[in-house]
This record gives structure tokens, C-alpha cells and sequence, in this order.
């Protein structure tokens, strides 16, 4: 017999697109709970109090109850393990920086079975959380050990190192927020927003518009000032050396005190600054020399003030940080590592991960640092005098928003000299005493303009307002209403449903679309065919929509993908529902529990689900669960049948709404009491090779798309119902 305390995965199932649980990407577990199956929580004596006491946070769970504390509620009146488990997890991942808050768990046909899903951004973290999840409740059932920290702290690593980064993700949440779709290309910071042609791609803060030109020049320093001094732009005045005595003869010259800075650094590394020293000079050649790889040094003119970050996204300045030096002060007894320990690093604001906005500091170990102390006669390891002031840190802590502070004057510098470099999101490193003074008041000066800048001094500033970077980028991107979508058009498995998907994808190619389609037949660019292989799965629809040629997509939408992998695309301009018949006794269907046609329809309905609101489902008027269907869409619908007289058809029509049928052996496209159009069915070629119902859907289809009625009767007689091998 099972024993009584154990729970197994029989089956766990990462459905990456839409799915017959939501829209989103989750994990789907069969949970087999044993005898647990006769032990709901009010049965376990201390269970839940154990469960609380680690995991708290779970009062914030709503659940069916609808309020704060309703998963606690039904603790105490009894649940099982596997609703109990989907809730564990979910909190598993947000304890670990992964938010997510979906979840369902359902009772499978066969006894103490449960399918279980649970929203996931990213699989291996998803299946982690999954496994730490059981082990956590049969801890809390048989009151054994469970380390909570050591395995959040592993969750959070993985979290760290797999998922987006904050910066990236800040980008596509505010895509999401605009209903354009996001892909991620690869396992780091690589991302298609949209789709087909009308694509765009972002990597961290640099876009499919940063031009490598620009990127080049960016990173070459001397160019850049030379390019922004021929343009107005005030920069310091500055030259390359080579040497220590090269460095100290070119301070001489440009005037004392000077900057010293790697000739391809970034981030502030090796720049050492106000030096006005022979000493200083060298110590600050050596520094930027191994920062920089030993290619050269820049040594110039110094300009008093503070640092700032102006980030230019196109033509507008969006956010502004500031900097400020770091300072200790001596107590007598502490030395500089004790002392920015105690009077620096203990701002909760800062730390050594990116949910910091200020760098934690090690005075012991930061080259800039060390040297910086050397000029103040000091080390690290050093007791200041009680009341002696140290400066730790000139630079680096670029992270207090004034973004409503800049001056336009100061604002409109900076968007040149990011138009000048050519970067469409650049930041621009200046250096004023009061950026919202006017430029022309105040000595300063833009020191660097950068490329792929850094975005969370923006997005988590240590003091301000946050900024609403992604946004910014988004509507840079996609200016007005853009969409980034093309026309994607969704046909549920059915008898027929492979010649209707090719029969749209020809009909979209003859009124000018460059259409991509993915079917049982294989896979397809215009009237190639490029693989000849079942194409009905995720990764074929993933190969037509980061395909920048594109646009339109036609994807044939198997049962079994809806079960096992998710849609390939988020949501459907079209989705067409041409068939719902009774399961054979031998349906491969019945592998994922789906045996009586109450349950296809469920899956079948995913297909209407993810049409756009201002999209057209296309159903079957002769199938009353079909018809039923229609509910459930959140565009248009439009009705076909090869009977005229349907009395679903005849309502559609009498309430003013689009109908495709036949009546005297021509398909008639009516919109209300208005014909639109007729076309002769014998324009098929050849018309006795396909049954007219599919006929009707795929002109439905093209005619919702706006496709002409002319170009739709062309398309018809040119089309070949049979697929000849390589070709539509």
C-alpha cells in the first residue's frame, strides 16, 4: 500500500503559450497524494501552524475565498495536498524575487489524482520551486526539519542567474502592459517584442536602432569628444597618453588639476579625478592603464561639480540621477574599513546585488578607493583621527533622481550629444554644480556618452521617483498604437482543418501578404514548403514569428499542442472552430485524461480564448457546442454554414453581423441584410476535391482580413486543394 505521507509527479508539463489553464506560461503537475488522499489538513494535528510558521506570507493568498487569509481559512477547514502544494510553490517563487500569483488545482479521473498548475516565468526555476515545494509540506506533515533559508537562498540564485534581468524585464512588462507580445531569443537579455515584420528587438537598454556605428563611437572617447566638440557640445579638454611621463606632461599643459580615465572603460572603472600631483598623476595612470587592458589613458581638464546620468531615450531626456561623494568621519578608535562599515554600508540602500540602488563598498579592495586614501596619506586599514573627515569615494554613486529638476538648457545638450554619437537610448554622463541651473551659468561639461546604459539608478534611484523607463522605450519603439503584431490566424484541429489552414494561407499570399504557415503538411514561407515534417507543435509556430519577413502567420492548432506545449503566439487576430465531433475509443486524447467531448470542448475553446478584442472568431453554424463557442470570444464573430436558411445563420444576420453561406451554388458574403459579395463556388480548383464547409471557413477568414472579394475568387481558382511536395 502507498504510503499514507507520500506525494508523486506522475507527469509535470511546462505549457510554454497559451494553454487550457490561462494564457500565460505555467507548469502543469499530475500530483498523485496516496493515502494523503484521506487526510485533508484539519486532519494532520499541528500541520498547519508548522506551514505558517515558515511560510507566513501565505495570509496574502486569496484563493476561492476572495479575501486576505482565504487560503488560511480553508487550511483550517480542510484541503488536500495538491491544492495545498500549488500554493506553497507560487510562494516558494515569490519569497525567491520570482512574483507570480496564479494557480489551479483540479481532482483527474483516477482516485487521490490531481492536475496542478502554477504560473512560472521561467521553467527550471518553475520545476525547482516544485520539488523544494514537496519536500516543504511533507516536512510540515510529518513534522521533520526543513531548511527554509538554504533553499530560498538556492531559489533566488536561480532566479539570479536564469531569468530576465530587472533592467530587461522593467522593458517587457511594459510591453505586456500594451498588449505587445515578447519572446525571449536567448538565455540571457535578448528580446523580440512583437512580431513577423513588425518586430523589434531589445538587448538590455541597446535596441534593433543602435546602430554599431554609434555603439563604436561611443567607445572610443577621444572620437566622441571630438564629434561633440565640432557640434557645440562643451566637453573638457583632453588628450591620450601612452606613458606615466606622457600623463604628467599632458596635465602641465591642459592645466591642473586633471581626470584620469581608461581609453574603453566603462562604469567609472580606473577614473581617478582632481589630481594635481606629479605623484598623483602617475598613481593614476597605472590605475586606469590596468582598468582600461593597457590600450591608453585620457588624461582631462577637471570640471568641478557633481556627476550626473542623463538618460536619452530618441529625442527626450526621460530620467536624470545624480552622484555624490562618499565620506567617513574619524571616531579615534574605528579604522576606514570599520568606519564604512558602520557609517556607509549599513544604508539599508545598499548591498552587492542589483536590488540595491547603491554598490556596498570595500575600502580594502576597490582600486579607486585604495588610491584615493593613498592621497589622503591613508589605507584601509588606518584610525582617522576623532572628527577627521576622509573621502572614500569621488564617483560611482550615480543613483539620486533629479530628473524634475534638469534645466531645459542642460536637457537639450544632452539629447544632442546622444543625436551626435547616433544612439537612440544613450547615457549621457555630464558633470554641473546645479543641473537645474542654466548650462551657460555654470562651468560644465559632457565627460562620456554611453551606449547600453545602465537603467536601475532609474528604476530603484536610492532617493526620488522612479522612472518609467520601460515605457519610454516601449513608446520609442512602437510609437502611437503600434501593436508590433502581424495577423495571426489560428485554425483548431478538425477533419478539413489542414486544407482550410493552406486554403487561408493562399488566399492571404494572393492579395500581397508574405505569409508563413505552419500545418500538419509542414511548414511553409509564401508557397514553400521548408520542412515537410508535422509542423502543429511550439517550436515550428516560434520559427515563423521571429521570422522578420513575415506578415502574416497561419498556425493549424493540434489538440494535443494545446495539452502538452501551449499555443506558440499569445493571442489570434482569427481563430476558426470548424468541427467538435465524439472521441474514438482509441483517441490519443485520452493520455492527458481527455475522454468525452464535455473536455474537447474545453480544449478546443482555447482557440477562442485568445482572440484580440478587436479580432473575428470564425465557427460553424451547424455545430451547436461550436455556436455555443461564441460567447466566449471577445471580438467579432462571424458565422458560416453551407445552408442558407440556418437559423443560427439567419439570426447572425438579422441582428446585423457576418455570415458566409451558399445559396444557388455561390458563396454569399452578407453583412446584415447587405450582400457583400457572391462568388461562384465552381471558382475552386479542383471545386469536387474539397467539401464546401472548409471552403466557406477559409473565405470567412480571408474576408475578416479584409482580403477583397476579387482577390478571394482569384485566389480560389488558383489554389490547389491537394499540397504538392515543396509547394502550397
Amino acid at each position: 500500500m502507498t504510503n499514507k505521507k507520500e506525494i508523486k509527479f506522475t507527469r509535470v508539463t511546462y505549457l510554454r503559450g497559451p494553454n487550457l489553464w490561462t494564457y500565460r506560461p505555467v507548469i502543469e503537475a499530475w500530483v498523485d497524494i496516496g493515502e494523503l488522499e484521506q487526510f485533508p489538513s484539519n486532519t494532520l494535528p499541528g500541520f498547519t501552524d508548522r506551514l505558517l510558521d515558515w511560510l507566513p506570507s501565505l495570509i496574502e493568498h486569496r484563493c476561492g475565498v476572495g479575501e486576505r487569509g482565504g487560503f488560511i481559512e480553508r487550511l483550517r477547514e480542510g484541503t488536500w495536498a495538491a491544492h495545498i502544494l500549488e500554493h506553497v510553490v507560487l510562494e516558494l517563487q515569490n519569497l525567491a524575487g520570482m512574483r507570480t500569483g496564479f494557480g489551479k488545482t483540479r481532482k483527474a479521473a483516477e482516485p487521490a489524482l490531481y492536475k496542478m498548475a502554477f504560473r512560472t516565468r521561467q521553467e527550471q526555476v518553475g520545476r525547482a520551486a516544485l520539488e523544494m515545494g514537496r519536500e516543504l509540506l511533507l516536512a510540515a506533515i510529518d513534522d521533520t526539519p526543513f531548511d527554509l533559508a538554504a533553499n530560498i537562498a538556492q531559489l533566488t540564485d536561480l532566479v539570479d542567474s536564469l531569468c530576465l534581468g530587472p533592467s530587461t524585464a522593467h522593458i517587457v512588462d511594459a510591453a505586456t502592459s500594451r498588449t505587445i507580445p515578447w519572446m525571449r531569443l536567448n538565455d540571457g537579455n535578448l528580446v523580440q517584442l512583437g512580431y513577423g515584420n513588425r518586430q523589434r528587438r531589445i538587448w538590455t537598454a541597446e535596441t534593433d536602432q543602435t546602430s554599431a556605428i554609434a555603439e563604436g563611437i561611443s567607445s572610443d572617447k577621444d572620437l566622441t569628444k571630438s564629434l561633440l566638440k565640432s557640434c557645440g557640445v562643451p566637453v573638457p579638454e583632453g588628450t591620450l597618453v601612452h606613458s606615466e611621463a606622457e600623463a604628467w606632461e599632458a596635465a602641465q599643459d591642459i592645466g591642473l588639476p586633471v581626470v584620469l580615465k581608461p581609453y574603453d572603460g566603462n562604469h567609472g572603472r580606473g577614473v581617478s579625478l582632481d589630481l594635481s600631483t606629479e605623484a598623483e598623476v602617475h598613481a593614476a595612470f597605472r590605475l586606469a592603464d590596468r582598468k582600461g587592458g593597457g590600450s591608453a589613458v585620457i588624461v582631462e581638464q577637471f570640471i568641478p561639480g557633481n556627476e550626473h546620468r542623463v538618460l536619452v531615450v530618441g529625442k527626450k531626456v526621460v530620467a536624470v540621477a545624480a552622484g555624490e561623494a562618499a565620506w567617513v568621519v574619524g571616531n579615534g578608535t574605528s579604522n576606514i574599513i570599520e568606519l564604512v562599515d558602520d557609517q556607509i554600508n549599513s544604508d539599508p540602500r545598499r548591498g552587492l546585488t542589483e536590488e540595491f540602488p547603491l554598490n556596498a563598498i570595500a575600502p580594502q579592495n576597490g582600486a579607486e578607493i585604495i588610491l584615493e586614501l593613498e592621497r589622503q596619506g591613508l589605507t584601509a586599514y588606518d584610525v582617522p583621527l576623532k572628527d577627521q573627515r576622509v573621502l572614500i569615494q569621488r564617483n560611482g554613486n550615480v543613483a539620486f533622481d533629479v530628473t524634475d529638476q534638469i534645466h531645459p538648457s542642460i536637457a537639450a545638450v544632452a539629447t544632442l550629444a546622444a543625436r551626435v554619437v547616433g544612439l537612440d537610448v544613450a547615457g549621457v554622463d555630464l558633470v554641473v554644480e546645479d543641473i537645474s541651473r542654466p548650462l551657460d551659468a555654470q562651468r560644465g561639461a559632457i565627460i562620456e556618452v554611453n551606449a547600453g546604459p545602465g537603467l536601475l539608478s532609474h528604476l530603484k534611484p536610492a532617493s526620488g521617483t522612479p522612472r518609467p523607463i520601460g515605457a519610454a522605450i516601449i513608446d520609442h519603439l512602437f510609437p502611437g498604437d503600434g501593436s508590433g503584431r502581424i495577423p495571426v490566424i489560428g485554425v483548431m484541429e478538425a477533419h478539413g482543418s489542414q486544407l482550410i489552414s493552406r486554403l487561408i494561407a493562399h488566399l492571404l499570399y494572393v492579395s500581397g501578404k508574405h505569409v508563413g504557415l505552419a500545418c500538419s503538411a509542414g511548414l511553409y514561407l509564401d508557397q514553400r514548403q521548408i520542412d515537410s515534417k508535422n509542423s502543429t507543435h511550439w517550436e515550428a509556430g516560434q520559427r515563423l514569428l521571429i521570422n522578420r519577413s513575415i506578415s502574416a502567420a497561419v498556425f493549424e492548432t493540434s489538440h494535443r499542442m494545446v495539452l502538452a506545449e501551449g499555443l506558440a503566439y499569445d493571442k489570434c487576430a482569427v481563430g476558426v472552430v470548424s468541427e467538435i465531433n465524439e472521441l474514438p475509443k482509441n483517441s490519443p486524447l485520452h493520455e492527458f485524461y481527455i475522454d468525452d467531448i464535455d473536455k474537447l470542448v474545453n480544449v478546443v475553446r482555447t482557440q477562442v480564448d485568445v482572440i484580440l478584442p478587436d479580432g473575428v472568431a470564425i465557427l460553424n453554424a451547424t455545430n451547436p457546442r461550436i455556436v455555443e463557442l461564441a460567447r466566449l470570444c471577445d471580438g467579432d464573430v462571424i458565422f458560416y454554414a453551407d445552408d442558407a436558411h440556418n437559423s443560427v445563420i439567419h439570426q447572425h444576420q438579422s441582428d446585423g453581423k457576418r455570415v458566409v453561406f451558399i445559396r444557388n451554388n455561390c458563396i454569399i458574403l452578407a453583412e446584415g441584410k447587405n450582400e457583400a459579395a457572391v462568388i461562384q463556388l465552381s471558382s475552386l480548383k479542383p471545386a469536387k476535391a474539397t467539401q464546401p464547409a472548409h471552403v466557406l471557413a477559409a473565405v470567412a477568414t480571408a474576408w475578416s482580413l479584409q482580403v477583397l472579394p476579387e482577390l478571394i475568387e482569384a485566389g480560389l481558382r488558383t489554389f490547389e486543394s491537394s499540397a504538392k511536395k515543396g509547394h502550397l
